[in-house]
C-alpha cells in the first residue's frame, strides 16, 4: 500500500478543522510558525498542504496578507434556494420548519456530547448576542443569534448537521433580513427571545438532552409565529396606506 504523504495528512487535518468549524469561512489562518507548532509538523510540509487546499478552493493565500478560509463554502443547495426564496417569499417558513426539526436534534446531541470548551463557547456567543441588542444595525443581533445557534450545532459534533445548518442560516439572513430587523427591535419579542435562548443554553450546558430539545423547538415555534405576525402587520399597514392614498 502506498504510504500517504505527510502534506496530504496535514491537508486532511486542516480540512477537518474547516468542516468542524475550528476554522470558519473568511477566517485568517494562524501564522505559519504557530500553525506548524500546533499541528506538530514542519513548515515546508504545512506550506505544501496549504497549497493543496488552495488548489481545491478551500483556502486562499493573499500575497503579503496571509492565508484565509474561503468565504464561499456554503452547501451546494444554498444558491438555488436563495433564488427560490426571492421568487416565493412565503417559502421561508419552510426553512423555519426544517430548522425546527434539525435544531431540536442538534440541541439534544449538544447536551449529550458537548465538551467543556463547547459549552464555554456557547456561553460566550450568548453574551455577545445579548450585548448586541440595541445595536444601530439590528442585523448585528441577527448575526449574533445565528452564531449562538451554530455554536450549539457545533457542540453536537455532527458534521453533516453543521453544514446543513450553516446553509439554512445563510438562506434565512439573505431572504428575511427585513423581518429579522423587526424581530430584534420589537420589545414584545426581545424579552421572550432572551429567556428562550437562556433556557436553551442552560439545558445544553447542564447536559439535559430532552430539555434542550424541547427548548430549541419551543423557541423556533415562537420565532415562526412572531415572523408571521410581523407579516400580517405589514399587510395591514400597506392596505391602510393604499386606503389613504385613494
Amino acid at each position: 500500500m502506498k504510504q500517504q504523504r505527510l502534506s496530504d495528512r496535514i491537508a486532511e487535518k486542516l480540512e477537518t478543522m474547516i468542516a468542524e468549524g475550528d476554522l470558519k469561512p473568511g477566517e485568517k489562518l494562524p501564522a505559519e510558525r504557530d500553525l506548524a507548532q500546533r499541528l506538530e509538523v514542519s513548515r515546508p510540509s504545512l506550506r505544501e498542504a496549504i497549497q493543496k487546499l488552495n488548489s481545491k478552493g478551500l483556502l486562499s493565500t493573499r500575497h503579503g496578507g496571509g492565508t484565509y478560509v474561503c468565504e464561499s463554502l456554503e452547501p451546494s443547495f444554498v444558491d438555488p434556494l436563495i433564488t427560490l426564496l426571492r421568487e416565493m417569499p412565503e417559502s421561508r417558513f419552510d426553512v423555519l420548519e426544517i430548522r425546527h426539526a434539525l435544531e431540536g436534534t442538534a440541541a439534544y446531541y449538544a447536551a449529550l456530547r458537548g465538551t467543556g470548551e463547547d459549552k464555554e463557547k456557547i456561553r460566550r456567543c450568548f453574551d455577545v448576542m445579548i450585548k448586541n441588542h440595541g445595536s444601530p444595525d439590528p442585523m448585528d443581533e441577527a448575526r449574533a443569534d445565528a452564531a449562538f445557534h451554530l455554536s450549539i450545532v457545533e457542540a453536537s459534533h455532527n458534521l453533516v448537521l453543521l453544514h446543513v445548518m450553516r446553509g439554512l442560516f445563510t438562506l434565512l439572513q439573505s431572504s428575511i433580513s427585513h423581518n429579522l430587523d423587526k424581530l430584534y427591535t420589537l420589545p414584545r419579542v426581545f424579552e421572550p427571545l432572551s429567556h428562550q435562548h437562556e433556557r436553551l443554553m442552560n439545558s445544553v450546558v447542564e447536559g439535559d438532552a430532552e430539555k434542550a430539545r424541547q427548548a430549541a423547538q419551543e423557541h423556533l415555534v415562537f420565532v415562526e409565529e412572531s415572523l408571521q405576525q410581523i407579516d400580517r402587520e405589514e399587510v395591514r399597514k400597506q392596505r391602510s396606506l393604499r386606503g389613504l392614498s385613494t
